[in-house]
């Protein structure tokens, strides 16, 4: 409508009206994002990936150590926010997480299980430098009464510059790993975190006035204090969560020893926020009271939408269609966004070099030559990698992909010209694909829902948000059905679809909640709360891989969304009953 139309151009014009600081904190963020995203769209591929090129990992060990990754990267900046907080100021975190994270990328990029680790912490800790105040700067920014009204509005602007990094970054992995390996890809997400630093160094004088630390209390805890009755803890009970449930019961409580070592040290830090509340002056309790509803809630989102980098992934590369139109595959080609799977061949290294050879499929129980191994099985037929000497060295299963093909299409295939098929961290990019094409839009909605006196509150809107996710769920559950529970390919555009909803209520919630943060934190410990909505990131993310390590649990695959959608939905009821209860304590208490 015309009335949608005028709305969606004051917001474009409206941009030139926001504080110069927030396109240098945007093509910061941006950048950051272009690593992290290039990393994670990857990784899962890359630990999956046979040890002659990436780890050999099974898809329980990636979901596993995925999980546990992306949940201490967002479990640090609690430690950033609080440092930032009462040290070191907001930009110089910013430039240590920074430079700490490219480090860790560029240490991934060697191909080596003794560097992997050690290059994870480094993120894991850059993260939590650079995360919680680079938001708390935005924020920040919108202080004055000049500019606090479109505080909103510069979030969902700044977020916007977070999915441009996003999107762009599969497409540069995509060609970096296709045609140079995993470790350049890796490397280009270390390159674009330092263009990120490079870019806010340049910037700095107009964002220094929004580096304010505001003075501490006498009645506030103090830091040593708080280090020592938060991380010594938690350092004990992770070690406890590792070790005492083997111990005990013989196996892991919550599915690996590394969710139960997460699970416990989680513990004193969610304690601490608790305490937070309790010693909180009587005027700053309700906004406490109301961000901590909203961390709890909000970590069911965090679990569903991060499944995209683990189970939604091994959808993608296993059970979606990923062949191209020849017109299509050839412009793909030119990128090298395409990737080569071999249907029946196998593995041969001669020399240090891999090659491939046809395999021949002889029932083992018909043969006398014992070093031909070929299982028969009703969908899946196997191959065998053996050395320069004859001698079997790993079996293997077909390629997942192509247990998905009749008989009548695995003849048409040749068995020595590798099948080329769509990347498949190029999925990855649609759903910042769709946060760079959607929020103009609904910024504009909203605007227009505003102007009408219609415009929901920040907490409804959250509430809309964790529905809406629900309903993306569903959408999964219907290419289930459409790929008879991965009997055939199912349409990517069941992954678009579902990428499109999830994203409608990823910006009716994250950026919000963001926004809210800022508005409803007091001023002493804005970066510190800024921590806490990471630290429920961080909870949902570790829940987003133990689901994604019950992939395999589930022979009905449309049970496993069943099961998102029911956490989604008694999430979004949660909202829904404190609605009234929150729009009063932000109008009461935003700043």
């Amino acid at each position: 409508s015309s009335a949608a139309s005028d709305v969606y151009k004051r917001q474009l014009y409206m941009f030139k009206e926001h504080p110069k600081g927030l396109p240098v904190l945007f093509f910061t963020e941006m950048w950051e994002r272009f690593g992290y995203y290039l990393m994670l769209g990857i990784f899962v591929l890359y630990m999956i990936d046979d040890k002659a090129k990436g780890l050999g990992y099974s898809n329980f060990q990636a979901a596993d150590v995925y999980g546990t990754y992306i949940a201490l990267v967002y479990l640090t900046p609690f430690l950033g926010g609080l440092l930032a907080d009462r040290v070191l100021g907001y930009i110089n975190a910013i430039f240590i997480g920074g430079i700490l994270m490219a480090l860790g990328y560029f240490g991934l990029s060697i191909h080596s299980e003794a560097t992997l680790w050690p290059s994870l912490l480094l993120i894991i800790v850059g993260n939590g430098f650079f995360k919680p105040n680079i938001s708390t700067l935005v924020g920040n920014l919108y202080s004055n009464d000049k500019y606090r009204q479109l505080k909103d509005s510069g979030f969902n602007i700044f977020y916007m510059g977070i999915n441009i990094g996003a999107f762009v970054c599969n497409f540069v992995a995509a060609y970096l790993r296709n045609e140079y390996g995993w470790g350049y890809a890796f490397a280009g997400a270390g390159i674009g975190m330092l263009i990120g630093v490079v870019w806010m160094f340049f910037g700095l004088k107009n964002i220094k006035e929004a580096d304010i630390r505001k003075p501490v209390r006498d009645t506030d805890q103090k830091l040593s204090s708080i280090l020592f009755w938060v991380f010594v803890p938690g350092a004990i009970a992770f070690a406890a969560g590792w070790f005492i449930p083997m111990m005990l019961f013989g196996s892991p409580l919550f599915g690996s020893p590394s969710t139960d070592a997460f699970v416990f040290a989680s513990i004193p830090v969610v304690t601490f926020y608790f305490l937070l509340f309790k010693r909180a002056d009587k005027d700053e309790k309700e906004p406490i009271a109301a961000l901590l509803s909203i961390f709890g809630v909000v970590i069911i989102f965090w679990a569903i939408f991060h499944q995209n980098g683990a189970a939604l992934t091994i959808w993608a590369k296993d059970y979606t269609s990923r062949e191209l139109p020849a017109t299509v595959e050839s412009v793909a080609n030119v990128f090298s966004l395409t990737e080569e799977v071999y249907k029946d061949n196998l593995k041969v290294t001669i020399d240090k070099k891999v090659t491939y050879v046809p395999v021949p499929l002889i029932d083992q129980s018909k043969s006398t030559d014992s070093s031909i191994y070929y299982k028969t099985m009703s969908t899946a037929k196997q191959y065998i990698k053996i050395d320069t000497a004859g001698a079997i060295v790993e079996k293997n299963v077909m390629n997942p992909y192509f247990t998905k093909f009749t008989a009548a299409e695995l003849a048409t295939l040749s068995d020595t010209k590798p099948v080329k098929l769509l990347s498949t961290e190029i999925f990855q990019s649609i759903n910042p694909f769709f946060v760079v094409i959607l929020t103009p839009v609904l910024v504009g909605f909203f605007g227009m829902l505003r102007i009408r006196g219609k415009e929901p509150s920040t907490a409804a809107k959250i509430g809309w948000g964790l529905f809406i996710t629900a309903l993306s769920t569903i959408v999964m559950m219907f290419a289930v059905i459409a790929g008879g529970n991965g009997e055939v390919h199912a349409s990517s555009m069941w992954l678009v679809g579902t990428y499109f909803v999830v994203t409608i209520g990823e910006l009716c919630l994250s950026p919000m909640g963001l926004s809210l943060v800022s508005k409803l934190s007091p001023s002493r410990i804005t970066s510190l709360m800024m921590g806490g909505w990471f630290l429920s990131t961080s909870l949902g993310n570790k829940l987003s891989g133990v689901l994604s390590g019950l992939w395999e649990v589930y022979d009905n695959k449309v049970f496993f969304f069943v099961t998102n959608f029911i956490l989604a939905f008694i999430a979004a009821a949660a909202i829904f009953a404190m609605v009234k209860w929150l729009t009063r304590v932000i109008k009461e208490h935003s700043s």
